[in-house]
């Protein structure tokens, strides 16, 4: 999904709360594969339209990765600047239920290179 395209708001809020019990643990199962891989996608469209660039890529498998952050543009092979995490991790990420410096600490984000550092722009959205 191109991170040029904007993301409209409300649309992003309504993704993310489709999955908020989960993210809240009121809910013990995954919530369906659709509701939030579109959580997930939107999000990292926001992030990409919040800090653009092309320094740092994000990546939240399976569901998407975007590149996002003022700097040098990364064009072939591994990017410099890499952040990767789990979608519940992303997702708690995006939404300030977890600090980016303790994502980092308990391993639950892994995130190289001198820019990868995301937390400036977190949280995208809050529901």
């Amino acid at each position: 999904m191109p991170a040029s395209r904007s993301v409209d708001p409300e649309e992003l809020r309504e993704a993310v709360r489709s999955v908020t019990a989960w993210l809240d643990g009121a809910a013990p199962a995954k919530p369906d594969r659709k509701k939030l891989a579109s959580a997930v996608r939107l999000s990292l469209r926001t992030l990409a339209a919040v800090a653009p660039g092309h320094s740092v890529e994000v990546r939240v498998p399976p569901f998407g990765a975007v590149q996002c952050v003022d700097g040098p543009r990364h064009t072939r092979g591994t990017p410099p600047n890499v952040v990767e995490t789990d979608p519940r991790t992303w997702l708690e990420l995006a939404t300030g239920r977890l600090q980016w410096t303790d994502a980092v600490e308990r391993g639950l984000v892994a995130a190289s290179g001198a820019r990868a550092d995301v937390s400036h722009w977190l949280p995208v959205v809050r529901v």
